[in-house]
C-alpha cells in the first residue's frame, strides 16, 4: 500500500504520474512469472478536484479517472472543457453507488465502468438502468469484497462473491463482468510483512491512486449529495482489482 503525500504539489501532476506509474512498473516485475502478464491499469481518483487538474493529467497521458460521489462525477464529466480537451477520457465510479443514485449514474459522459458493485438488486437495477439508455456497448462491472472484514467498508463478504459473479454473468446481459474488487485494510504493519488483502504483486489489474497524484483533498466544502459527511475522511488507500 502507499500512502498518500503531497508529490504533486512538490513535483507537478506530469511528474507525479510517471512516479506512481514507475512504481506500479516496480511492483509487477516482483510478480511470479506464472502469473498471466496483464499491464495494471492506474485510474487517477480526481474526487474533489477541479477539471482543470484532470486536463493537465489527461494532457500527460493518462485516460482512466475515478470518482466516490455520483453527483460530482456527473458534473465533473459534463465540464465542457473535459469534455472537448479529453475526448478519449474513461470514467470510473469508485464509491458506494446507493439505488436511488443509479439512474444518475447511467447519464454520466463516457461512464466506462462501475467498480463497486456488492448486491443482486444493485447488479439488477443497473442492468436494467444501462439497457434503458441504449449504449451500444455493455457496461463494466468490478464485484466489491470486503476482504477485510471491517464494518466501515462496504462489498460483499468473500463466501458469497461467487453467487453474485454468476448471476451478473447469467441475468444481467447488459454488464460485462471484468473483476473482482477489494480495498485492503489501512492499518495493516507493512513491517509484518505484505497486506493479506492484496498485493500488487500478486496479479492485480487495477490500480487507484488519488492524493499522490494530485495533492491531499480538500474536504472543507459542502459534503456531496449522495455521499454522508461524515464519510469523507477516510485516508488515501489503494484499490486493488483481480
Amino acid at each position: 500500500m502507499w500512502k498518500a503525500g503531497s508529490m504533486s504539489a512538490e513535483l507537478g501532476i506530469g511528474l507525479a504520474l510517471r512516479t506512481v506509474n514507475e512504481r506500479v512498473q516496480q511492483a509487477v516485475a516482483r510478480r511470479p512469472r506464472d502469473l498471466p502478464a496483464i499491464q495494471p491499469r492506474l485510474v487517477a481518483v480526481s474526487k474533489t478536484k477541479p477539471a482543470d487538474m484532470v486536463i493537465e493529467a489527461y494532457s500527460h497521458g493518462q485516460r482512466t479517472f475515478g470518482e466516490n460521489y455520483v453527483q460530482e462525477l456527473l458534473e465533473k464529466a459534463s465540464n465542457p472543457q473535459i469534455l472537448s480537451s479529453c475526448p478519449e477520457i474513461k470514467w470510473h465510479f469508485i464509491g458506494h453507488l446507493q439505488k436511488q443514485n443509479v439512474n444518475k449514474l447511467m447519464a454520466v459522459p463516457n461512464l466506462s465502468m462501475l467498480e463497486t458493485v456488492d448486491s443482486v438488486k444493485l447488479a439488477d437495477k443497473v442492468n436494467s438502468a444501462w439497457q434503458k439508455k441504449g449504449s451500444p456497448e455493455r457496461l463494466k462491472v468490478m464485484v466489491q469484497i470486503n476482504t477485510s472484514g471491517e464494518e466501515s467498508k462496504h462489498g460483499l463478504p468473500p463466501a458469497e462473491t461467487a453467487a453474485l459473479v454468476e448471476h451478473i454473468n447469467a441475468k444481467c446481459p447488459s454488464l460485462e463482468f471484468v473483476g473482482l474488487m477489494t480495498i485492503g485494510s489501512f492499518g495493516h504493519d507493512l513491517s509484518q510483512g505484505p497486506n493479506p488483502d492484496f498485493q500488487i504483486e500478486v496479479g492485480s489489474t487495477n490500480v487507484r491512486i488519488g492524493s499522490t497524484i494530485f495533492g491531499e483533498r480538500d474536504y472543507s466544502k459542502k459534503a456531496a449529495p449522495d455521499k454522508p459527511a461524515a464519510e469523507l475522511k477516510a485516508p488515501e488507500e489503494v484499490a486493488q482489482a483481480h
